[in-house]
């Protein structure tokens, strides 16, 4: 079989090539490894609950991403969070509080220490950081101070990367915020001159939007299938491997579909699996080169979806809550879904998501469910404050052992040796959440852009 492109992994990133190739005309496959796309992204339906074993929310919006729901939207919508998604709870001294979104807000929570809301008022002038590695917490203590890092930054990060504040570098991991002391020298002073900026172009739902789709995230992975055609994609397909042939220029691409071997030729292969798949998948790249690639680490996290079908009197108005590692607390966070978008439980009811594990407790992920469930109760009473006599209707675990990728020192050997292959070999591509950001949003923008990009 012959074919102009061909695609190994059907998540976000390479079904949404997949579409763009599609819309170009140019012929394709899509390998993986799985029984169905979508990768993590997947929504369970069941007793009134509307839950995902994957990511609750995308953000990052981009014009590629809204082009992708516009040209779906027969079969899936966009949905933004409500208001409520706006605020953010972190946990300290046994309850909850709202994480503040400005300087008065930052000066009046309980969550810093009094010098150190001394200190936020001295951030303008202090001088920009030298190191281009520095970490996500030595640049946050450096810039507002410890307390900041310890129940601002260090929770922040524990519901984005499940990952260690100290080993997380700024300039890849959070690039936005490296920016504004890079340019602006203060997060006070280029926060000012970013929200002016944004004043002054026409209304959005902006960059920072936060969103799902209607009736589960898993509706736009399967209405991206849908344009794709089942003719071009090629599931339950395992030990795949590229080589390139030197004599006709093309790449062969080798696999085994439901026991029967599976072999495609095309000008050109992009690869979208994680790192750790990589080296029997390309077997042919210089194993110096591919431990360059393979060595990014994944946080492992447990996610457990829990319903109330009537929660009253309690209310959780809120994105979630989310915990500091300094208080050594079972769980990164516990989000709130049904707060943020509609049909997510009964009428009455709440949609709860709690999260463990992470970098810095890869164990409590290899704890058995049974005490994974224990837990996960003691957390509904202990810090939802639900009674003792009230139990959860639904509880469903879902384990991730590379959730993740953590985007730390290492990462800029693992850019510059892509960048390396990529130049060395013509027609390879080696995409995914290993580069480019973890998002929704920046998977699909990434995917979108090499499916317009390719053979050209």
């Amino acid at each position: 079989m012959e074919k102009d492109v061909t695609i190994i992994g059907a998540g976000l990133t390479g079904l949404s090539a997949g579409v763009a190739l599609k819309r170009r005309g140019v012929s394709f496959a899509v390998l993986e490894k799985s029984d169905r796309v979508g990768g993590q992204v997947r929504t369970y339906h069941e007793d009134g609950f509307a839950f995902e074993s994957g990511p609750n929310t995308g953000s990052g919006m981009s014009e590629e991403l809204m082009n992708l729901y516009d040209l779906l939207s027969d079969q899936c919508q966009i949905e933004y969070a409500t208001k409520e998604a706006e605020s953010r709870w972190i946990w300290k001294n046994g309850k909850f509080h709202n994480l503040p979104s400005g300087l008065w807000g930052g000066i009046t929570t309980p969550l810093f220490t009094l010098s150190d809301k001394f200190r936020i008022l001295g951030e303008p002038w202090r001088p920009k950081g030298t190191d281009p590695d520095e970490s996500v917490g030595s640049l946050a203590s450096r810039r507002l101070g410890k307390s900041f890092v310890d129940y601002a930054v260090d929770p922040f990060l524990s519901g984005i990367y499940a990952g260690d504040a100290d080993a997380l570098v700024t300039r890849h991991a959070l690039p936005k915020l490296y920016e504004l002391e890079q340019n602006y020298g203060s997060f006070i002073r280029g926060s000012i001159a970013l929200a002016k900026k944004a004043k002054e172009k026409p209304k959005t739902s902006g960059s920072s939007a936060i969103f799902s789709t209607k009736n589960g995230m898993e509706e736009l992975p399967k209405a991206m299938a849908n344009f794709i055609g089942k003719e071009n994609l090629f599931l339950s397909t395992d030990d795949i491997s590229i080589v390139p042939d030197s004599e006709t220029g093309y790449w062969v691409v080798k696999g085994t579909q439901n026991g029967q071997p599976v072999e495609i030729k095309s000008k050109e292969v992009i690869t979208t699996i994680g790192s750790y798949a990589l080296p029997s998948v390309l077997p042919f790249v210089d194993a110096d080169d591919m431990a360059k690639i393979s060595n990014l680490r994944y946080s492992p996290v447990v996610q457990v979806a829990v319903g109330v079908k009537d929660s009253r009197p309690l209310k959780f108005n809120a994105f979630g809550g989310l915990f500091s590692s300094k208080d050594n607390e079972d769980f990164l966070g516990i989000l709130f879904p049904s707060a943020c978008f509609v049909n997510r439980s009964p009428e009455n009811g709440t949609l709860f998501s709690f999260f463990m594990g992470g970098m810095k407790k890869i164990g409590i992920t290899e704890l058995p469910d049974s005490e994974i469930e224990n837990k996960v109760l003691k957390g509904f009473h202990q810090k939802l404050k639900f009674p003792a006599t009230k139990e959860p209707d639904l509880i469903r675990i879902f384990r991730h052992k590379y959730a993740i990728p953590q985007y730390e020192k290492s990462s800029e050997d693992r850019f510059r040796t892509v960048e390396k292959l990529e130049k060395q070999y013509k027609g390879l591509h080696i995409a995914g959440n290993l580069r480019d950001g973890i998002g929704m949003g920046q998977r699909i923008l990434q995917g979108t852009l090499l499916g317009k990009e390719v053979l050209k």
